[in-house]
């Protein structure tokens, strides 16, 4: 921990705490305080002006990326016969029905992104309480319930995150690897900006998107200027 916060210390002195920066210099800050052993996450937020407790100010929904995560993620699927076999042959980690039911209910969570065929949710409902804490619950909505299994399949390990509006209001992301370059990571927070954008609930008054930040998975935040986002 103390090793930590001196690596945060040192990173705060490396630029105006109180200042916003344009998107690509924020970047840069982000990216050279990104000091891990590790290659860091690069992690963008924004602070909406809605109240989630609100059904229709809710913020919610999947993204494909441009240039991916730099993460492969690890996709079950729950799927019977020739529906099964496609998700095996599109990539997908764990493939199952009753079995796959059984594991999770053990607790058994080998995967990070939940993907169902409809004649599936009947089976998938009753993990209702065991995926959707986790953010696992596959839902219609966002593309994960669906007879399109090699596609599902296909956009999850390419790239694709999904995104979802806290209680304060605050959505991020992971979008992209210290070791990214600077234009492909802002090609992703652009394009995360824009499915934001798209996603503004009915019920959003005043200022949509009233501040943002961006970091690395050890490092500081640092302020973005919000006109720089869709400069």
């Amino acid at each position: 921990m103390a090793s930590s916060s001196k690596r945060l210390k040192a990173g705060y002195e490396t630029f105006d705490r109180s200042k916003s920066y344009a998107l690509d210099e924020a970047i840069r800050l982000a990216k050279a305080n990104a000091r891990a052993k590790f290659d860091e996450t690069i992690e963008f937020s924004m602070n909406l002006g809605i109240d989630p407790r609100h059904a229709d100010q809710m913020v919610r929904g999947l993204l494909s990326l441009p240039n991916g995560t730099g993460k492969t993620l690890r996709v079950a699927v729950f799927a019977r016969g020739a529906k099964a076999e496609e998700a095996l042959a599109a990539g997908a980690d764990v493939v199952g029905a009753d079995d796959l039911a059984e594991k999770v209910q053990a607790g058994e969570f080998g995967f990070d992104r939940c993907i169902a065929t409809p004649d599936m949710m009947a089976l998938v409902g009753r993990l209702g309480k065991i995926l959707g804490p986790r953010g696992l619950m596959p839902n219609p909505k966002l593309g994960t319930v669906t007879m399109d299994v090699r596609g599902a399949v296909t956009a999850a390990k390419s790239g694709q995150v999904e995104f979802r509006a806290e209680k304060a209001g605050i959505v991020h992301a992971g979008i992209g690897k210290a070791s990214f370059e600077e234009g492909k990571l802002v090609e992703n927070i652009r394009a995360f900006v824009d499915a934001i954008q798209k996603a503004k609930p009915t019920g959003a008054k005043g200022t949509y998107v009233q501040k943002a930040s961006v970091s690395s998975t050890m490092g500081p935040g640092v302020r973005v200027d919000v006109a720089s986002l869709s400069a």
